[in-house]
Parts: C-alpha cells; structure tokens; sequence
C-alpha cells in the first residue's frame, strides 16, 4: 500500500483524484458525477495510466463548488 502523492510537471503540481477528494471533502462518486452532468470540467491532464490528475487551481474551483453545496 503507498500513500498519493502529488505530482510535480513543469514546476506545477497536480493531484489525482482520491487526493482532490480528499482535500475538498467530497466522495469520488460526487466528484465523477459532477464532471458526467457538467458541474465541473474533467481534468486537462492525465498520467500515463489514464488516471485524472487536477491543478491546484482545478481543486480550489471543485472546493469552492462543494462548499456552496454543503450551505
């Protein structure tokens, strides 16, 4: 078992999905279905395993939409 971690390409970081759900306190299901329906855009970037990997910027917006919805 190995803990995330995030990952760092041309100087930005990116997290994958278990961590961006993580730190905006959401579950991966709300998370998948907020992209399917439109809430959110899915990733820009992806890793070589086809895993989603979000900007710090992606998950300040994702945040800031599940903490509107936690009101």
């Amino acid at each position: 078992w190995r803990i995330p971690m995030p990952k760092t390409f041309n100087n930005e970081t990116y997290y994958r999905t278990t961590e961006v759900c993580t730190m905006t306190g959401i579950s991966k299901g709300t998370l998948f279905r907020w992209i399917r329906v439109g809430i959110i855009p899915d990733s820009e970037l992806k890793d070589r395993n086809g895993w989603r990997l979000f900007s710090k910027k992606e998950v300040s917006n994702i945040r800031a939409i599940a903490n509107k919805t936690t009101r």
